[in-house]
């Protein structure tokens, strides 16, 4: 068999395959690939294990909310599941909200019963 000659096709085919080849190489190089190759495919919170097409619900967490701090240790990273990492970004924004000054606070409280107002003299009238 002789070799065939290229064709304009050809070409087309050799540049689609190139562009898959550097697109495969960019994700494996971003930090998703990378914690995925470090750490086993278990949610850190919740212990549930992915595999399959279910691994596109483990997601990678910063630690400290940095998306620009990613050392090729991983030790800013952690893998949780969707829910769980929901989860986790609901209770600092949470906190977040709780920073600012507490609504109502410079109000008279509803209610004005206490209950362990008197409880400091029982005390002391027993011993």
């Amino acid at each position: 068999m002789s070799p065939r000659k290229p064709s304009a096709g050809d070409d087309k085919l050799y540049e689609i395959t190139a562009e898959a080849r550097r697109n495969q190489q960019r994700r494996e190089n971003t930090y998703r690939e990378r914690a995925l190759k470090l750490f086993p495919w278990v949610c850190g919170r919740c212990g549930r294990e992915f595999s399959g097409k279910k691994l596109k619900e483990l997601t990678v967490h910063h630690k400290d909310h940095d998306h620009d701090n990613n050392p090729p240790d991983g030790s800013n990273w952690e893998l949780l599941c969707l829910y769980c990492h929901d989860n986790e970004h609901s209770r600092y924004s949470a906190a977040d909200w709780y920073d600012g000054p507490t609504p109502g606070a410079d109000q008279e409280p509803t209610s004005t019963y206490k209950p362990f107002a008197g409880l400091g003299d029982l005390l002391k009238d027993k011993k």
